[in-house]
């Protein structure tokens, strides 16, 4: 249960009120943006909301058990503050977000009735549906290590321990030719080995794709010169003498991990459990199963 402003309180027991719905949201790139319902912009908490913004609110459901509550905001693509290049470019998920009720007359009487983060988003020709999940569903997500052959650490984090930062594994360059929406020729790299960025990351620093970050699939060089393929391609066009800074790809296996990266120790993954055709074995007369190393 909620405690309220006895301020407040007093103003839902007037029956007559003058209430909206507030959205505080907070995008992993540290913008922060304000939306309201109403048709007159305020403030509170060094945060300003946009009226007339396009959203609106469904109902907020809540249950006892420990299942992701979920509310709906619909808005059109037309807001100058939500564009759908944002949001098809990754800019909105999972930002995090505060659901507010407020008197508009007096911001100072106001609850926060959520806290949550924005899951799915449905597009349309002309309008959005965000989904605002609530704090629950962090505890879908999985934790603890995966027994598996391949290591399951991210290259270059904590459980790994490479320094990506240095001049082995990273390099600076500018896109020379654009060959499809995803593969291009880059300059500067030519004295790195094929294969070497295969996996890795892709940070632009120039260009209207500043400050995203894509996938390597793959590393190709001829000739001198480097081609390389994203996973995706970015929503804004790849641009000729475009800048990015890129670092090195992991396949995931002990074999890289050691030659690669000298890094065997550190190495997450169990690469001798046994594969599927040692749990599929059955008894043959030939033997094999004395107990014996496979």
């Amino acid at each position: 249960m909620k405690s309220l402003d006895p301020a407040f309180q007093a103003h839902l027991d007037e029956g007559t009120t003058t209430l909206c719905w507030c959205w505080r949201i907070l995008r992993a790139d540290g913008l922060s943006l304000g939306f309201t319902d109403h048709d007159v912009a305020f403030s509170f908490d060094g945060t300003g909301f946009e009226p007339e913004s396009g959203l609106t609110a469904s109902e907020i459901r809540s249950g006892s058990d420990l299942s992701v509550d979920a509310q709906d905001a619909e808005g059109v693509l037309s807001s100058n503050r939500i564009t759908e290049t944002d949001i098809l470019d990754g800019r909105w998920d999972n930002a995090e977000v505060e659901v507010w009720r407020v008197n508009w007359v007096n911001t100072d009487q106001r609850a926060l009735l959520r806290r949550g983060a924005i899951g799915q988003i449905r597009r349309g020709r002309l309008a959005f549906v965000a989904e605002v999940r609530s704090l629950a569903h962090v505890l879908g997500q999985t934790v603890g290590r995966t027994f598996q052959a391949t290591c399951d650490a991210a290259v270059g984090d904590g459980s790994c321990g490479v320094d990506l930062d240095a001049a082995t594994f990273k390099g600076t360059g500018a896109v020379i030719d654009l060959l499809r929406d995803r593969t291009f020729t880059a300059s500067e790299l030519g004295g790195f080995t094929a294969g070497w960025f295969t996996f890795g990351t892709l940070d632009w620093t120039g260009g209207a794709n500043a400050g995203r970050r894509a996938e390597i699939i793959a590393h190709d060089v001829t000739d001198g010169i480097a081609a390389l393929t994203l996973l995706e391609a970015p929503v804004r066009p790849i641009v000729e003498a475009h800048t990015f800074t890129i670092r090195a790809g992991c396949y995931k296996r002990m074999e890289t991990c050691g030659a690669k990266f000298a890094n065997t120790a550190n190495f997450r993954g169990f690469p001798h459990i046994p594969g599927q055709d040692a749990v599929l074995r059955y008894a043959t007369k030939d033997g094999g199963h004395e107990g014996a190393e496979l």
